[in-house]
């Protein structure tokens, strides 16, 4: 992959080190500034002493102002304050202002004391206080400047970072519950096999449907709501055949899901888990009712399903629940409820997703 114009590096002269163009437009940019701000603060020199004075005075505290800023950026900063050497760097820094007012004020003293005569009283303490506190000034400024840069490219790394963490935990947790669901139904068409029931031909046919869905459509970021409701369809009626007593299973769907996306395989884990832990264990009169509200806004599904009164070992499964609830903060951080309800004769799941920023 090509790197972006903005963040190909380039090398100064005498540079240590490549910086990016972005780096590079940025502070070119903020001295184009400082070199503008200057010329216009200078301008009267060009009639009180001349042309050749009024470049030299630019040219020169520009100049100056640029060694001791990046004297600071690339020398000190890096091997006495990152260091936590801070009596050294400010020594350091003092010394490199004193450096520049020595050499910025004789000019000053010079040229408005001398070439220009006393337009204003021309003092050498009056010279070193202006370029000292001017000086402070830049020095702050470009400061400021390389700190918000290195701040900005800090945060963008850390998006990167966490937007490459999020894709993989995803495609970890939907990896987990594939395996998941071929268990639960390839369990049943073993059932159905071993009683050589005439339904098994209807099983093979419903999971090969389900398997186009979960190897070519659920790999995408988001999918159609239809096609996960017709994915829900499918393994109810999968599950139905199973049970020979003919439970009391519904799923009701109000709303129109035209036009909706979700993330793939979320509402899966509901229904599954609905079966796993209720009607499967539920011997005689076992339910589940499962309804699906859809808004222009919103996604709302509540599952409730029977409960035996009898404990059974959980299994090796488990990872259901927990999963949704880990994609749910991912894929829609405070974007989604998740209500669980584990009452003695009645277990209740109520989900919400806001879909206005899908």
């Amino acid at each position: 992959m090509d790197t972006p114009f903005f963040e190909r590096q380039i090398r100064f002269p005498l540079s240590a080190r490549p910086v990016t163009v972005k780096y590079a437009l940025v502070h070119t940019g903020y001295w184009l500034l400082v070199t503008g701000f200057f010329l216009y603060e200078k301008r009267y020199l060009i009639h009180k002493a001349s042309l050749n004075y009024f470049a030299i005075c630019v040219i020169g505290r520009v100049a100056l102002l640029i060694v001791i800023a990046y004297l600071n950026l690339h020398y000190f900063l890096p091997k006495y304050l990152l260091k936590k050497r801070y009596a050294m760097y400010f020594g350091m820094v003092l010394l490199s202002i004193l450096g520049y007012l020595l050499i910025q004020s004789l000019f000053d003293y010079y040229l408005y004391g001398y070439v220009i005569g006393p337009m204003r009283n021309s003092n050498l303490l009056e010279a070193v206080s202006y370029n000292f506190f001017s000086t402070l000034w830049y020095l702050a400024l470009m400061l400021a400047l390389k700190l918000s840069l290195d701040w900005y490219e800090q945060q963008r790394i850390l998006q990167k970072i966490l937007v490459e963490k999020l894709n993989a935990e995803v495609n970890f947790l939907r990896s987990q519950v594939n395996p998941h669901f071929l268990f639960n139904v390839l369990n049943n068409l073993y059932a159905l096999t071993l009683k050589k029931s005439d339904l098994a031909p209807e099983v093979v046919l419903k999971l090969s449907e389900m398997m186009e869905y979960m190897l070519y459509d659920s790999d995408d970021t988001t999918v159609s709501l239809n096609k996960e409701i017709s994915y829900l369809h499918n393994y109810i009626e999968l599950e139905r055949i199973r049970y020979d007593n003919n439970p009391d299973i519904s799923l009701e769907v109000a709303g129109d899901p035209d036009g909706k996306e979700i993330a793939p395989l979320l509402l899966l884990p509901l229904i599954e888990n609905a079966f796993k832990h209720g009607v499967s264990r539920k011997s005689d009169k076992g339910w589940l009712h499962g309804k699906i509200r859809v808004s222009p806004s919103a996604l709302e599904i509540t599952i409730e399903n029977s409960k035996s009164n009898t404990p059974g070992k959980e299994g090796k499964g488990g990872i259901g629940l927990t999963n949704l609830r880990k994609r749910l903060e991912l894929l829609y951080p405070a974007r989604h409820s998740l209500r669980v309800e584990d009452q003695q004769e009645r277990f209740s799941v109520f989900m919400e997703i806001n879909l206005a920023h899908i």
